[in-house]
């Protein structure tokens, strides 16, 4: 297959951030020829990879995946979500593909769903980290046997091979586990034979919908990509695309702004050249992607770090607040000194965080606007080996957040909290411990690809 063309339509960064359903008919009115979107992302931290559990609610998810289905299926085409459930779990692609198949039935919709698994098991990486095939990636060291066995939950993170192949199986509708962003958007033009250059350079602009516009909140784009380029235009017809605003999407979530490393290779942008059609398109030619010697697919795990207790004060006592730093070393010795002789605990058992909030709890030291503040929040944070131990050391706190002078006052001073009780515990806090590359001769071998008949069809099928 060789297509001279193929228009990607990508409706947001995140499947349950939602858009403008307007946007959607725009974007098939106009020709699109594939749907895709990211369905999660590790940017919220480890929790949802950790904990196999989505950031999104049910009701997000279903929303937007009933406007993609009904489009998806009307014009013909493919849907394709990556990263689902957040982490891309396994438990994650059957979350959104239940979903899906909810969808399909209520619809009447008939579309062959493909789910794409990307969860791996710790002992058979243990083997081939024992034989060489795991790489760290900076900073990380080496891997051990200990690190991969404490992961709740360790993803492979696919590139375009796995999706590419689901689609030329037949699949209508493909949900992925975890996946590059890039990947999403890249599969199906790979599949119709467009070339690499072009197609991972508009797949890495189109990753987060609409940000490459002048109006992000305004919903998504579509990427015209043929032989010699690509064009990028807002599915908004009021919101427009610039080249600062297109080349600037280089600059997100890289190392480097000219190249960017995928499981295949390397996208090099170094020659890159943006143009504006008109006020609102954005032409890009020059893109070129570099094969890679070795093909490498990406680890993430998570482990559990411990358990957190959360309080929170506020103070506005105008003494307190212009030695805001030297209170809260204070509150801190204080605190060592009152949990080693009530709870026995030395430093080793627990670890607090304290934030200043209103002060230098974001940059600290490094924030470059110091000056006085009226107000400041107090957060802190303990995390400890077990809940009934960071809760024990919150309590502690209590009676110091409360009414802890600094050294030079003579009376004791209120602050306020803000909730009754003063402790929120958290549950489990988890950890990215994994940052390491696998050697693989197989692009798709790490990966398990299931084609689900729908629960309609199935149920037509058995009456």
């Amino acid at each position: 297959m060789n297509d001279t063309s193929v228009r990607v339509l990508t409706p947001a960064g995140m499947l349950g951030a939602g858009f403008p359903p307007e946007t959607i008919d725009r974007g098939i009115a106009l020709g699109a020829d594939v749907i895709a979107i990211d369905g999660g992302s590790t940017d919220s931290g480890p929790y949802y990879l950790g904990s196999a559990t989505p950031k999104t609610t049910r009701a997000q998810v279903e929303h937007d995946l009933r406007i993609l289905l009904r489009a998806a299926a009307g014009a013909g085409i493919p849907l394709i979500v990556g990263s689902c459930g957040t982490g891309g779990t396994d438990a994650g692609v059957d979350w959104v593909a239940g979903i899906v198949e909810d969808v399909l039935a209520a619809e009447g919709l008939d579309l062959d769903v493909a789910a794409i698994y990307s969860e791996q098991k710790a002992s058979a990486l243990a083997e081939r980290s024992a034989a060489g095939g795991i790489h760290p990636l900076p900073p990380l060291g080496d891997l051990t046997p200990r690190i991969l066995e404490d992961c709740t939950h360790i993803v492979g993170m696919m590139g375009h091979e796995p999706i590419e192949a689901a689609l030329r199986a037949g699949a209508d509708v493909v949900l992925a586990g975890r996946a590059t962003d890039t990947a999403v958007a890249a599969a199906y033009p790979l599949l119709r034979g467009l070339p690499p250059g072009p197609v991972w350079h508009a797949a890495k602009i189109v990753e987060c919908g609409g940000q490459c516009t002048t109006d992000p909140r305004r919903g998504g784009v579509l990427a015209t990509i043929d032989r010699d380029g690509f064009t990028i235009e807002p599915l908004d017809p009021a919101v427009s695309c610039t080249p600062t605003s297109v080349a600037a999407h280089m600059l997100y979530e890289t190392a480097d702004p000219f190249r960017m490393r995928e499981p295949a290779g390397t996208i090099d942008v170094t020659g890159a050249t943006y143009r504006a059609v008109d006020d609102r398109i954005v032409r890009v030619e020059g893109s070129r992607f570099e094969p890679a010697e070795q093909h490498t697919i990406k680890l993430e795990g998570a482990r559990i770090s411990g358990y957190e207790t959360l309080s929170f004060t506020a103070i506005r006592d105008p003494h307190i607040v212009a030695n805001i730093d030297d209170w809260a070393a204070l509150l801190r010795e204080v605190l060592g000194q009152w949990v080693e002789r009530t709870l026995r605990l030395g430093p080793d058992d627990y670890a607090v965080d304290i934030r200043l909030y209103g002060h230098n709890a974001v940059l600290q030291e490094r924030d470059p606007a110091q000056g006085p503040a009226r107000e400041v929040g107090v957060m802190l944070l303990v995390r400890a080996r077990d809940q009934e131990t960071a809760t024990a050391v919150a309590k502690v706190a209590n009676p110091l957040m409360l009414h802890l002078p600094t050294a030079d006052m003579d009376y004791l001073p209120s602050t306020a909290f803000p909730f009754s009780p003063a402790e929120t515990e958290r549950g489990p806090a988890y950890e990215f411990v994994l940052n390491h590359v696998v050697d693989v001769d197989d692009p798709a071998e790490l990966f398990r690809t299931v084609h689900r008949v729908p629960v309609h069809r199935k149920a037509a099928a058995d009456a």
